[in-house]
């Protein structure tokens, strides 16, 4: 016990003396509870809330996605920074280990300390997540991913949980690395260099193999797609592979991640091949430092490998999905133009007037709506529906499996192959619904189709749907079939609406679908990418706080500061070099797997898309990664050098 008390003045002094790394810690654990903490007050809120549009993603499913995205990075990265400041106390730890302390009294000092700071960083972080949550809500409602009046409620429990999960997740990674930092022997603490033993710990291991492991049945099982999930249209609905494709895309992260102490040495070497031509010394004692110091490398690595992998990763994602919609659309359509609203989400009455006006030419819309319960046992509950409003059987060159589309009339449905087969219906069959407003319905299915992307899996005639439709009641999207060489016909864009050609239909940025896309995706992906930029300077300035002796060392033997600036500068191009050759990586090893999902359930043999990388995305997000390290590691540094080389050479580490 008295050696316990031995060690509180200890702990005061090292909350003192190594500020900046605490203060590191409290910035990484504060974010992470405000960004769990908003997104979990976005998802509470969020309960029996849907968009007007039933076509647009669904908001609970949008921001229970955007709270697992920013629950994965900010514990990654909370875990990571709490075990990096530990770690960075190795010669301090030997000195206290010299002078009596026990491994046992040296992880109750860290474990102390990580608690005081992760429960005033948790309560920093829930008031910051108060503040963020409004915000990110009226970004939602500007551009309709939310109905008009989403408002924030305030609850406690997602700021509870928040907090909870954070701080056990910053103690226990400082308490893995406490266990390590106890093992060090006294004689260490008389060692200059700080060399890193095994960084790749039984820890690391196991759920490295876990997350591969995982990362190859998931897929697998999304390929396949067994009768036991087909069941559930949320798996089976190829409108939901880019989600679950994100989710894909994280695995496959995490197990790079985990796994980086053995590529980080390696890809060093490599990357370093030619620095005794470019940089002579400078280069080399970076080179140096990065492989002695592998457990910092990877450190600062980890936030700009997320940055660089998700952007990738979900961007390149997005893309595929996007031009396989695209593809298997313009294949699925005998009609020549396509007509959509030049601004907001449907076409106006007169419009669609127009439309049927023109001369030798038939036309047909749709109407996104919900039907509910369909066949009385249908899992998943309510499903969106396609109201279509023409001739269905030749707007479209859907391949039929059975019945016909020239029946699709009255009260008839048509769905899915894929729906049908896991809810065992068969042509003829007469299901019970619910219409959007509840009238209940009696339809009879005449046809079971392979259903594009840009039609839902249930097929409805818009007559039966047409007085029961909620919200807008207007169209979404027109489609013109013209008589073959009758010019005359042809559709005019409108102030309201624009023309494409089926044979360039999706293509470009102005598509409305891909809009939703980037939309969806920015508000998944935004949050959390927004942290890691931010734990890139944190993580950044942490490490170069911790190298204040080495500095001296270097001006004391005869470097100046010219030459210290420019080693910490390439050391930070390094660590950025390094991350976007992992994030290449895990990039091209994700988009190969969207593409397989994709040629397995979305696209028929012989339409398949190629494999291609977002290049500008991951170029971006490299250029963003290197110029916040560099600043956020040059500056530090140019302050530090300020003071006297013999007061850097006393300064605790």
């Amino acid at each position: 016990m008295g050696k316990v008390s031995a060690l509180l003045p200890v702990a005061v002094a090292t909350l003192r003396k190594r500020w900046l790394g605490f203060v590191g810690s409290f910035v990484a654990l504060t974010l992470g509870v405000a960004l769990i903490a908003a997104s979990g007050l976005l998802v509470s809120t969020s309960a029996g809330l849907e968009n007007n549009d039933p076509s647009a993603p669904s908001l609970k499913k949008l921001l229970t996605f955007m709270a697992g995205m920013s629950g994965f990075v900010s514990v990654f990265v909370v875990a990571s920074t709490f075990a990096f400041a530990v770690a960075g106390r190795r010669r301090e730890t030997a000195l206290l280990r010299a002078v009596g302390a026990t491994p046992r009294q040296i992880r109750l000092l860290v474990i102390g300390e990580s608690v005081v700071v992760s429960l005033v960083a948790s309560v920093a972080g829930a008031l910051l997540g108060l503040v963020l949550a409004p915000l990110f809500a009226r970004w939602l409602v500007a551009r309709g991913a939310a109905p008009e009046g989403f408002t924030v409620e305030f609850s406690a429990g997602p700021l509870l949980t928040a907090a909870a999960i954070e701080v056990a997740v910053a103690v226990l990674g400082a308490y893995a690395a406490a266990r390590r930092a106890g093992r060090v022997r006294p004689v260490e603490a008389l060692s200059a260099a700080a060399v890193d033993g095994k960084v790749m710990t039984l820890g690391r291991w196991v759920w490295g193999v876990a997350y591969v492991a995982l990362f190859g049945t998931v897929l697998a099982l999304f390929a396949a797609m067994p009768p036991g999930l087909e069941r559930d249209p949320q798996l089976r609905d190829p409108q939901n592979l880019p989600v679950w494709s994100l989710l894909i895309d994280v695995m496959a992260i995490m197990a790079l991640a985990l796994f980086a102490p053995l590529f980080v040495p390696v890809l060093v070497r490599l990357l370093t091949l030619p620095v005794p031509l470019a940089a002579g010394a400078v280069g080399l004692l970076a080179r140096q430092n990065a492989l002695a110091a592998v457990r910092r490398t990877v450190s600062t690595a980890t936030p700009m490998f997320l940055v660089i992998g998700l952007t990738g990763t979900v961007v390149g994602s997005t893309l595929t999905f996007g031009e396989a919609r695209a593809v298997q659309s313009r294949e699925a359509l005998s009609a020549q133009y396509v007509v959509e609203p030049d601004t907001g989400s449907t076409l106006s009455a007169a419009e669609v007037r127009r439309l049927r006006d023109l001369p030798d030419s038939r036309t047909t819309t749709i109407r996104p709506t919900l039907v509910s319960d369909l066949g009385g046992g249908m899992t998943g509950g309510t499903t969106v529906a396609t109201a279509i409003d023409g001739d269905t059987a030749r707007t479209w060159k859907l391949k039929t499996e059975a019945g016909s589309l020239d029946g699709l009339k009255g009260n008839a449905v048509a769905v899915s192959s894929g729906l049908a087969e896991a809810n065992d219906w068969q042509v003829g069959d007469r299901l019970g619904a619910a219409l959007a407003d509840g009238t209940p319905v009696t339809v009879k299915l005449v046809a079971l189709v392979r259903t594009p992307l840009s039609l839902a899996e249930v097929l409805l005639p818009y007559p039966l749907v047409a007085a029961h439709l909620t919200g807008d009641k207007q169209p979404t999207a027109a489609f013109v079939s013209t008589t073959s060489g009758a010019a005359a016909a042809t559709p005019a864009a409108t102030d309201g609406a624009k023309v494409t050609p089926t044979a360039r239909w999706g293509d470009g940025d102005d598509d409305p679908r891909a809009r939703s896309d980037w939309i969806t995706m920015i508000a998944i992906l935004g949050p959390a990418l927004l942290y890691a930029l931010i734990a890139i300077v944190n993580t950044m300035m942490m490490s170069t706080g911790d190298r204040l002796r080495d500095f001296a060392t270097l001006r004391l033997t005869g470097g100046n500061d010219r030459q210290v600036l420019s080693m910490v500068a390439w050391e930070a191009v390094l660590t950025a070099a390094t991350a976007a050759v992992l994030a290449l990586l895990v990039t091209t090893g994700t988009q190969a797997a969207s593409m397989m999902l994709i040629n397995r359930r979305v696209l028929d043999a012989g339409s398949a898309v190629s494999l291609s990388m977002p290049w500008t995305a991951i170029g971006t997000a490299t250029v963003a990664g290197l110029a916040l390290a560099l600043v956020s590691s040059v500056l530090p540094a140019r302050l530090a050098l300020r003071a006297r080389a013999l007061d850097l050479a006393g300064a605790r580490q």
